[in-house]
This record gives C-alpha cells, structure tokens and sequence, in this order.
C-alpha cells in the first residue's frame, strides 16, 4: 500500500517533502545560459535537486501548474521529471488539484495514474461532491493514493472551509463523506490512501484538525515562504510521522540564502528544515 511505503519513508528520512514547483525564473541564469533549450535546463534543475535531496526526504511533489504553463515543452519535462524520480524509487505525489463530474473524472484519475503523467499520489478537490472523487478510489486498491484539500493553507480558506453547514464546518463535512471510504482502507501504521492537505498555517486549530481527520494521512503546505514553523507543523503529526511536510520556494530558491550551487544549497536547506522540525517534535 503506498501509504505505508510513505510512512515507512517518513519514519526513515523524516517528513519532508521537496516541491518541485520550478519557474524558470528560479533557474540561476549562469545555468540557464548553459542549454539551448529552457526545458533542459528545466529538467536538469530538477533533476539536480532531486539527486541531491532524496536521501533526505520522504517524498517528492511535481506541481503541474508550472509545467503545464510551458506548454505542450513543459509538459514533457513534467512527465520526464515524475518517470526520473520514479525510476530512482522515490515516491511523488502529482499536485494537480482535479475535479469533474465522474466520467471527466476518471479520464483525470487514468491521466495521472497512468501513462506519460504516472504518479504514486495526486492532490484532488472534493467540492463538486464524492462523485467527483470516487473515479480516483478506484485506483487505491492499485497502489496509488490521493490527498483532498481539506484545510489548506491560503488566507482565503476561510471564505469556504470553516463556514458552517449546520453543526459541522465545511471542510469536517469533507471527511464525513469521505470516512466510509477511509475506515475500509487502512494500511498496517493505521492510515488510509486517502490523505488530506491541511496547511501548517492553521496553528491555532492544529490539533482540533488532527484529531477530527482520523486516519488521514497529510500533505502539510504552508512551512517557510508562507508562514508556517515547525511548531505548527508539529502540532499536525503523530509522533513525527502521519504527514509531510512541503516545501517549494524555500529548497528551489536556498541558494540565494546560502550562496552556493543551487543544488548544494538545496540540500543544506532540507537537512536544515528536517532538523527544526525533528528537535520540535
């Protein structure tokens, strides 16, 4: 069960996740300057921080958005970046945020679980309903896995998950539809393949939010560029395990803090980030 190969790669590496969100506006222009191609050079700046952090780090996630911005280019180093990391045995979660109605759906679950664009995990949306989810469960009893934005990190939640639909907020009537599915699919650590994102910024409520998503593992956003610390982020695990914990800006960009090769400087930043959140713990 992939949740378990993810809990096991926690309790071994610690809990951070490296985000590859990569702008090639990120690129050192030094680097940049040595391709032909922007696309190469994007590529082997993933592959650069991926080859120097994964000793560190549970997993890895591949933002698509910056990918799919490039065009038909940049999907090609999104599918070349996830079947790298794959086929050095990382695990990667494809954070693409789908929803649709069902039959939509299962063309977006057999689009990211298959195929050019295969991840182990993939980021969804549940706000149309369980309708819209359910074509992704159909692929946990296949080693694949998703995590629902529950709780994200963004100020703006609030606009939509923490209102009130009758005595439960919004984003606890998310785990209520989603419960029957999870109860049924628990892996040996006690977590499902259905995981939640709950955003480290919402300290003051973490440990409410813990216990409420019983059996949900998470993605944790929100550490470093957008405020969250890694007392917030412990407050969100389970003795240090039961999450991951990302970070994009923070590792892409260290080299502008350390001032060093961008990948050197990427990994001092990850061993850096899993020590504060280890001694927190």
């Amino acid at each position: 069960m992939i949740i378990d190969r993810l809990y096991e790669a926690v309790e071994k590496k610690g809990p951070v996740c490296v985000g590859l969100d990569t702008s090639l506006d990120y690129i050192p222009k030094d680097f940049l300057n040595k391709f032909v191609s922007p696309y190469d050079a994007l590529f082997e700046f993933n592959k650069r921080i991926i080859d120097a952090t994964e000793d560190a780090v549970a997993c890895f996630k591949v933002q698509i958005a910056y990918y799919e911005a490039l065009g038909i280019e940049g999907m090609k180093v999104y599918s070349k970046t996830v079947k790298y990391l794959k086929s050095r045995g990382n695990i990667v979660i494809g954070d693409i945020k789908r929803s649709d109605i069902s039959d939509t759906a299962k063309m977006y679950a057999r689009a990211y679980f298959e195929g050019d664009f295969e991840v182990d995990l993939i980021t969804v949306n549940p706000y149309m309903g369980i309708d819209s989810i359910m074509p992704f469960l159909e692929y946990v009893d296949k080693e694949k896995g998703i995590f629902v934005l529950v709780k994200t990190s963004n100020p703006s939640c609030k606009d939509l998950q923490t209102l009130y639909a009758g005595e439960k907020r919004v984003f606890e009537r998310v785990y209520d539809f989603l419960k029957p599915y999870i109860e049924k699919s628990l892996g040996k650590y006690g977590y499902s393949p259905i995981g939640a994102v709950v955003g480290c910024t919402n300290s003051d409520e973490a440990l409410d939010i813990r216990k409420k998503l019983n059996g949900m593992f998470f993605l944790i956003p929100g550490y470093g560029a957008q405020g969250g610390g890694a007392e917030d982020v412990k407050r969100l695990l389970v003795d240090g395990n039961g999450g991951v914990v990302n970070s994009s800006r923070g590792i892409l960009l260290a080299y502008k803090k350390y001032e060093d090769d961008f990948d050197i400087a990427a990994r001092k930043e990850v061993l850096r980030m899993r020590e504060e959140i280890i001694n927190a713990i």
